[in-house]
């Protein structure tokens, strides 16, 4: 990794150069945006395929950070593409989706100053169908007062048998702001009956302690897995699409055995201020609340027409 101070017509500022299987920088005294799986490299196919992390909600999507990439083209030619040279390439790979346009050597991102972050995580348990599945729907519904928490990032999952907060991720605020930001759903909770098995909110002095601490494991398990955007105008419906929505989740995760996994950060242009030429990210992320990613398990030794018949289930 090397950092710069990166002069363009677009942005002039700390930057970043990286390779592929980069996690922190924090000694240099900068976060940067990347991955929430340890696995995932910055460059390659994260960023051209958007690029969502822990830090999203502050930052934008690793797409809306992306200044240049250094690539080999399909012809063998070794290219730079940035706003000012190649710039179709450029549009494409920030965004346009991984592996169709020339392989990523590196990428030059934007680097912000390392500030504290605070972080929490929670969990509880499914005791009663009908009381976990109203603690669900509150829950999404207490997404659209996160939406307008500018910086926050959370990724929450569920299955048949738990939910969980797997991590809150805010820059630059404190044990208390994060404790009010949860207050209204936590009080739904405890209206319901529903007890915490397990909280707790941490404030580190920079990102990549943050990140040890509350960041997720590398997924070992054998999956079939898909996602989709979940619009803000589908939540905000109480009388007939979110009531739809959560019997949907419901379903999936009762006959299936599905973790679904929503990922809640605000990156319209509005907040993360550029255009929708700026780059090629699906508008999708810009209009949705949340990303649903649904898991379903699969043996190692499952038969070809078992995963075909759960890739079914997925696409339908």
């Amino acid at each position: 990794m090397t950092f710069m101070i990166y002069s363009s017509a677009n942005y002039t500022d700390p930057a970043a150069k990286v390779g592929a299987g980069v996690q922190a920088a924090s000694e240099h005294g900068y976060q940067v945006v990347g991955g929430s799986c340890p696995a995932v490299g910055v460059a390659g196919g994260w960023v051209p395929g958007g690029g969502h992390g822990p830090l999203t909600g502050a930052y934008g999507l690793g797409a809306d950070n992306a200044l240049e990439f250094e690539v080999i083209t399909t012809e063998g030619k070794r290219l730079i593409a940035s706003p000012t040279q190649n710039l179709d390439l450029y549009w494409a790979l920030s965004g346009g989706g991984p592996g169709n346009y020339a392989v990523v050597i590196s990428i030059t991102t934007k680097a912000h100053i390392d500030v504290p972050v605070v972080g929490a995580k929670f969990d509880f348990e499914n005791t009663d169908y009908d009381t976990f599945y109203a603690a669900i729907t509150a829950y999404m519904k207490h997404l659209l007062v996160l939406d307008n928490l500018v910086g926050f990032k959370a990724v929450g999952a569920f299955a048949r048998d738990l939910f969980r907060m797997d991590f809150a991720t805010w820059p630059g605020a404190t044990v208390q702001d994060m404790n009010a930001a949860w207050a209204p759903f936590l009080s739904e909770l405890e209206a319901l009956n529903i007890s915490l098995t397990f909280n707790d909110t941490k404030l580190f002095p920079t990102f990549y302690e943050h990140y040890k601490y509350f960041g997720t494991d590398v997924y070992t398990r054998n999956a079939t897995a898909g996602s989709c955007f979940i619009p803000r105008w589908q939540v905000e419906d109480n009388e007939r699409n979110l009531p739809e929505l959560v019997d949907t989740m419901r379903s999936m995760a009762k006959n299936y055995s599905a973790v679904l996994n929503v990922i809640n950060s605000n990156v319209t242009h509005l907040r993360v201020d550029n255009t929708p030429e700026s780059n090629s990210v699906c508008p999708g992320w810009r209009d949705s609340l949340a990303n649903l990613v649904i898991v379903i398990p699969v043996l190692e030794d499952a038969p070809w027409t078992e995963l075909k018949a759960r890739q079914a289930v997925m696409n339908d």
